[in-house]
């Protein structure tokens, strides 16, 4: 082979691998942006991907709780072990793979979309806050699937959660139709209709939450799944005007309600926007009740015993440890204290007979 056909190999190759390179990209451009974190939940600006299975986790490390396996994502770095954020926000958008949202901490590639819930997170604020009531909101408007969890039920009754509710509140004074440039939407459409009910539930949510915010102990959990710009993707085409004009609609709209929920929880707040084109397998929610305990068994063990060790021990670990240093040192300085103490000038005790006895 001469040299010249090496070289035009070479370049088809480079070539290729570009392409390839280009396509891979297009395929994972789903994303995880971050629009508000308090100072001490430190997230690293990268382009660290993380799985989408591994989102619950994230969500629970934000919030101080312990997982089963580790993270082992740079993307998040270690907080101060005895301070955590007053409320975590996701928010799933389908239709989309990113939008444009500059005022974001920090944004990373999404792989591995699959679906997922955050029932696990839910679990846990209810077992460590069971006698605080934390508010606890899973929704997805489009589905009309809604989970209340604590104080949700009270601060968000008024909440419309059906679509019939939601288009009743599109007609009702004070509604998002009256301040939204609308553009190539129709408030006649379905499509259109079903992408601006769910603005509506963003806009209601924090109008809701300002007006019953209680300054607490306990975590709230928020968990929130847009879907109307899929809807619009399907019906009009991802190139229409009516998808264009929404998408631009939804980043304003996100990005200021991250900002109201940030304000609303005195700055101490974690809001996270997850956007994917469509997920890799249809989400099945099975019912399940929050007061139920799941069993730790070893599925390795013919006797179904338990495991050895469980996911806290790490915790309850450092926590016996430390206890302890902490005792032994207080031990140890006070009996040098008392084994310097003069008892003729530091101790009362014995200062009264040191006196000496004066005669007249």
């Amino acid at each position: 082979m001469s040299l010249t056909n090496c070289r035009r190999m070479e370049a088809v190759l480079s070539v290729a691998f570009a392409l390839c390179f280009f396509i891979t990209s297009g395929v994972h451009a789903d994303s995880l942006t971050v629009l508000q974190s308090p100072d001490f939940v430190s997230f690293q600006k990268g382009d660290w991907p993380i799985s989408g299975e591994k989102i619950p986790d994230l969500v629970a490390l934000t919030m101080g709780f312990s997982v089963q396996e580790d993270l082992a994502w740079p993307g998040l770095k270690a907080g101060p072990l005895f301070q955590r954020p007053r409320a975590n926000v996701l928010v799933v958008v389908r239709g989309v793979d990113s939008l444009d949202m500059p005022n974001s901490v920090a944004s990373y590639p999404l792989e591995n979309p699959v679906p997922f819930t955050l029932d696990s997170v839910a679990e846990t604020v209810h077992s460590l806050f069971a006698e605080d009531t934390p508010v606890v909101l899973q929704l997805a408007p489009s589905e009309e699937r809604l989970y209340m969890l604590g104080k949700a039920n009270a601060v968000f009754e008024d909440l419309p959660v059906t679509l019939q509710q939601i288009r009743a509140r599109l007609s009702q004074d004070g509604s998002v139709l009256a301040s939204l440039p609308l553009n190539s939407l129709s408030r006649n459409a379905e499509a259109d209709l079903l992408f601006l009910s769910e603005v509506q539930v963003l806009h209601d949510i924090t109008a809701l939450r300002h007006k019953h915010l209680a300054k607490d102990h306990s975590p709230d959990l928020y968990s929130l799944e847009l879907s109307g710009l899929e809807e619009l993707s399907r019906v009009y085409g991802q190139d229409s005007p009516q998808y264009r004009d929404a998408t631009a609609i939804l980043a304003t709209v996100l990005q200021k309600f991250g900002e109201d929920v940030y304000g609303l929880y005195g700055n101490s707040t974690v809001v996270e926007v997850v956007t994917v084109k469509s997920f890799q397998a249809p989400l099945t929610r099975k019912s399940r009740s929050i007061l139920e305990s799941k069993q730790i068994s070893n599925p390795g063990s013919p006797y179904n015993l338990a495991y050895k060790y469980n996911f806290q021990y790490a915790v309850i670990f450092n926590i016996v440890l430390w206890l302890m240093i902490a005792l032994a040192l207080a031990v140890i300085v006070t009996s040098y204290n008392l084994w310097n103490m003069d008892p003729g000038y530091d101790s009362i005790i014995y200062r009264m007979t040191n006196q000496k006895i004066r005669m007249d």
